[in-house]
């Protein structure tokens, strides 16, 4: 079977990889996280593994890597052998830009690890911890002539064994949990009848799985869905094979492992914020078959009435499914931008319309630069972006230009497009809401703003012609899973980085001496939906009466329209009627926040030194509310 699809073949990788051997350590390791972005078997992904070595244990070495890594613990507690997998997870994890360190707990002692004492796992303490389950750890095995009502009890009991597992795990170590589903080991009983006997062991595990992902919906747990996998794959994809197993207890065999270890390094970068936000689609032969310029409105192949112009309809489909999921979608293509736009305007087999599109840029431009300046109009970073293009000399050219930017290998065929792109993982989530919904929606408003912004003759006129509105509140229990998405997932406007898990969002929300709170904001063009957060709390480094910012985060869709000044208004209100007497703002460097190094001086913070304790390169400000005036702006503050 053909290991990650969507990744472009090397000429030569091993030979590359001889040749990096010779490196210095810090271009070693900047050559291990480009190889890391080609197809490799399991023999190549080891060699890439033993490469960046150096680099994953040193973050000096990670300095200026391109594009930037994210560094998260993972500790893998497992019923199953997993070692062999290990670096094709660290491998992936630096293709996904998440610099992982992988402990592994003893063979089959996660019970153990997680109910009793083990120091090893509490020195590493983890921030992601991976259950990775078997279906033949012990199994519900029930006579075949069980009942309904009995197998729902056993799986019942099961499901309360994971339960006290993951809140264990989660109130011992902070982390986030992320539950394997079990892959069917043994051959069916009955044939195709075995559904329809509920003690049959096929039947069993489904039922299994089915309430596996219902409890982890209800606990903020994650799933690494390997039973979807198995059926997708087919029984011979490297899953349950009984020989591997046999002799050495492996789930995965080593052929599977790049995989599998893709598998768990998107869930890492989705927890970690690396997760793509945008899809950017070329025109030609991407979005329909031919080319608009030389064939005409109705000389192009697209919609019912032959295969290929079926074939692009249901890439559109695709594309414009994402958008609703709340991908940006947005368009780069050499093209007359008359030409192209008439197209969404007036093709009637067209499943994307012109106001799906965020940035919409055709000219005869290099795509390089269009990309880079559909990056800056939505303000997101380039590593945000995933650029489909059916020209290989085209996507060759932005790899090698915008290695931030992902490529997708695609094939001559446009009906393999919407296989190679979900396949690929670039979009893996780590929660759904409905402001993830409208998202899309609320960058192609932003598009109209810039233009409203663009026609101004003032910046004063320009505000105040926004109408904006922001509503402030507590966090209550609704918001909750969205304010830990945004906490684990905004880079560029966040003060500290701090990552938090929904228990520890829970936990805050609910401490009377923590101030926790949600900022939205509207305005003529539409709501913006949830745009910042916000949390201050006592610090035992602080004296009374003094509260630290925690947290302080904000979408960068609405940088330049007054929203810090009005957050900082906000912030202020609360605190000075629980008789707080100053804030400490506290600036973490990060390689993707220096848009905000200067926000707390120009909020009018002054400089203190930093607390004992205090990270490496941290920066702390102050803020008297006895000699605090309210910060000017043209935003109506209303509380919720």
């Amino acid at each position: 079977m053909e290991q990650l699809p969507w990744l472009p073949a090397h000429a030569d990788l091993g030979a590359a990889l001889s040749a990096a051997r010779r490196l210095e350590p810090a271009a070693r390791f900047a050559e291990a996280v480009r190889l890391a972005g080609y197809r490799r078997d399991f023999t190549l992904t080891g060699r890439i593994d033993r490469l960046a070595t150096d680099g994953l244990a040193d973050p000096a070495l990670r300095e200026g890597v391109r594009p930037a890594l994210t560094p998260l613990r993972l500790a893998i507690l497992s019923s199953h052998t997993v070692d062999h997998l290990v670096p094709a997870i660290r491998v992936s994890g630096l293709d996904r830009r998440v610099a992982l360190s992988v402990h592994v707990a003893p063979y089959g002692m996660y019970r153990q690890a997680l109910l009793g004492e083990d120091p090893e796992l509490a020195a590493f303490a983890p921030q992601l911890i991976l259950l990775a389950l078997d279906a033949r750890d012990a199994p519900i095995d029930l006579p075949l002539d069980s009942d309904e009502a009995t197998v729902e009890a056993a799986v019942q009991a099961r499901i309360d064994e994971l339960r006290t597992l993951w809140r264990r795990a989660r109130a011992r170590y902070g982390a986030q949990v992320v539950q394997q589903t079990l892959v069917p080991a043994d051959p069916l009983l009955f044939g195709s009848f075995e559904a329809l006997v509920p003690a049959a062991p096929h039947s069993v595990i489904e039922r299994l799985n089915t309430a596996i992902r219902a409890a982890a919906r209800q606990e903020g747990v994650l799933l690494l869905d390997l039973a979807w996998q198995a059926a997708r794959l087919g029984h011979a994809s490297g899953l349950a094979d009984p020989v591997r197993w046999h002799q050495a207890k492996q789930l995965v065999s080593p052929a599977l492992a790049p995989l599998y270890g893709d598998l768990v390094a998107r869930i890492a970068g989705a927890v970690a914020g690396t997760s793509r936000k945008c899809l950017v689609l070329d025109l030609d032969n991407t979005l329909w078959g031919g080319v608009i310029g030389d064939d005409g409105l109705d000389g192009i192949r697209l919609g019912q009435g032959n295969a290929t112009g079926e074939a692009f309809l249901a890439f559109q489909r695709y594309a414009a499914a994402l958008g609703r999921r709340g991908i940006i979608l947005a368009v780069c293509s050499k093209n007359n931008p008359e030409v192209a736009e008439e197209v969404f305007a007036k093709h009637p087999e067209m499943a994307l319309r012109r106001g799906d599109i965020a940035c919409f840029v055709a000219n005869w431009n290099d795509k390089a630069g269009n990309l880079r300046h559909i990056a800056k109009t939505l303000n997101i970073g380039l590593d945000s972006l995933v650029f489909v293009d059916d020209n290989p000399a085209e996507r060759e050219i932005i790899r090698r230009e915008l290695p931030e930017v992902a490529v997708p290998e695609v094939t001559e065929d446009v009906s393999d497009y919407p296989a190679i792109v979900g396949a690929a993982g670039y979009f893996e989530a780590a929660g759904f809401t409905a402001d993830d919904a409208a998202r899309a929606r609320s960058y192609a408003l932003n598009a109209e703003r810039q233009a409203a912004l663009e026609q101004a003759t003032d910046i004063t006129g320009y505000l105040r012609s926004l109408a904006m509105k922001m509503t402030a509140r507590r966090v209550g229990p609704a918001e909750l899973p969205r304010v830990t998405q945004l906490i684990n997932k905004t880079n560029q406007f966040n003060l500290t980085t701090r990552r938090y898990t929904d228990a520890d969002t829970a936990r805050f929300a609910a401490d009377p001496e923590t101030l926790l709170l949600s900022l939205r904001l509207s305005d003529r063009f539409g709501d913006n939906g949830l745009i910042a957060v916000l949390m201050a709390r006592p610090d035992p480094a602080l004296p009374p009466g003094e509260l630290l910012i925690d947290t302080w985060l904000m979408s960068c869709r609405v940088l330049g329209r007054q929203v810090e000044e009005a957050s900082l208004g906000v912030l202020l209100e609360h605190a000075s009627q629980r008789g707080v007497k100053a804030l400490v703002g506290e600036y973490r460097p990060t390689a993707k926040n220096g848009m905000v190094a200067r926000h707390y001086e120009k909020l009018g913070f002054a400089p203190v030194p930093a607390p004992e304790g205090a990270e490496s390169g941290a920066t702390f400000w102050r803020y008297e509310l006895r000699a605090a005036e309210a910060p000017a702006h043209y935003i109506e503050v209303e509380a919720a």
